[in-house]
């Protein structure tokens, strides 16, 4: 197990984010097709979340009042088969007094949820041994979710239509590939002046870990996105993040101490308007003592010719403040460096941690951010957090100080 604050901490934000679908569909199996059905479970989720937003140089505040509804059912495994079908709806609690994106409200800042109904996943699954086939629309987490993840923080899951396999070779070697051709983008189900809400393209994971300790793991990646050129958009928000990424990751447990570093490289890939090269490196060690975590970290995502280094398809709200202020790279790479403390108080969780955000190339400060958290597992139903962040920009930077905060109430049966 991983000991880090950074992720850790924010794990249990994203706990109150993800449906525990992939139970649903592991049951019991079935010994005719009609108990795929009877066998099969239905799930309910409802997650509330109020989200206040205070940017400068914006004057109104986003006030996001959102209910968003997930109905799921998995079935029994018969002859090796599986399917899964889940229906997400995000519907607003009184006045939409925030930008989603999509309903035309610049006049506030940005909170990313839009309203509609759609089908969240729809995926078949053959398993045999030790490989696995998933076809359909799915979700898609990969390592700590830098380069490939769900963004289940926000009301709207990403998703991923196409092909994902998993071989569990032996001897601690385990091998996934995937081939997406849509991504269901956080901006869905509907497209706006914006953004679009899907991505279409050519896009293969290669992903292997090798587990060769207790505790100790290393991984290899290839992330290789071809995503199409979209009418109406601006290439930065299509077909200019078709990168070429491959990296490496270690992750080890030593006693009370963690220790989490990796490398890649990026090239522009597909039919991008950009040419570039660009390294991303992160170093990251914990320590617990008396069931307090402490993490000190190093994250580097660099540039080239005036282009950040790019993860598109990440759950980036996990990464760089969760004020997501650096959801795009800046022309001149970001260096974060972040400490962070994260324990118990009776039974609710507390975490904060500090980041002090810095250009990758020049000297540019671009400013620094506070982060706090308390999750409170009322019960397996029930759960409630709080979270808080503070961005302070310097004032040379290109950023506005920027506050936000979150109360989340989950229901999951």
């Amino acid at each position: 197990m991983q000991l880090s604050i950074k992720h850790c901490s924010i794990m249990a934000g994203l706990g109150l984010c993800l449906a525990p679908v992939s139970s649903l569909a592991e049951n019991a199996p079935a010994e005719g097709f009609k108990e795929m059905f009877s066998k099969g479970k239905v799930g309910v989720d409802f997650r509330y979340r109020y989200e206040y937003v205070d940017e400068n140089g914006i004057d109104d505040e986003a006030k996001a009042s959102t209910l968003r509804s997930l109905l799921t059912f998995g079935s029994a495994q018969y002859a090796g088969f599986s399917f899964l079908t889940q229906f997400a709806n995000v519907a607003y609690i009184g006045p939409d007094d925030f930008n989603s994106t999509e309903n035309g409200k610049t006049q506030y800042p940005v909170v990313p949820d839009p309203k509609g109904t759609q089908v969240n996943q729809a995926w078949l699954k053959y398993s045999h041994s030790n490989v696995s086939g998933t076809f359909g629309r799915q979700r898609i987490v990969l390592d700590n979710q830098r380069f490939v993840g769900d963004v289940g923080w926000r009301q709207n899951d990403q998703t991923f239509d196409g092909l994902h396999s998993q071989w569990r070779v032996g001897s601690g070697l385990s091998l996934e590939y995937a081939y997406v051709y849509r991504v269901n983008r956080i901006f869905g189900p509907h497209n706006s002046n914006a953004q679009p809400a899907e991505w279409r393209g050519d896009n293969h994971f290669v992903h292997m870990e090798y587990k060769f300790l207790e505790n100790h793991s290393i991984v290899g990646f290839a992330y290789l996105l071809d995503i199409d050129d979209r009418t109406g958009w601006s290439p930065n928000n299509s077909v200019n993040n078709s990168t070429d990424s491959y990296g490496v990751r270690y992750s080890g447990v030593f006693g009370a101490f963690a220790l989490n570093a990796s490398y890649a490289y990026q090239t522009d890939a597909g039919d991008s308007y950009l040419d570039y090269e660009a390294d991303y490196y992160s170093v990251e060690g914990a320590a617990t003592f008396s069931n307090v975590t402490a993490t000190l970290g190093y994250e580097v995502l660099g540039s080239d010719n005036d282009v950040g280094f790019k993860t598109p398809l990440a759950t980036l709200h996990k990464f760089q403040g969760w004020a997501d202020k650096f959801l795009v790279t800046p022309a001149d790479g970001i260096e974060d460096l972040y400490i962070g403390v994260a324990g118990k108080l009776g039974p609710v969780k507390l975490a904060a941690t500090w980041h002090d955000f810095q250009a990758e190339q020049g000297s540019q400060d671009y400013g620094s951010e506070l982060d706090l958290a308390a999750t409170w597992p009322v019960s397996k139903a029930w759960n409630l957090q709080l979270k808080y962040a503070n961005f302070s920009a310097d004032n040379s930077a290109p950023y506005e100080d920027t506050q936000k905060v979150w109360l989340t109430v989950q229901f999951k049966i």
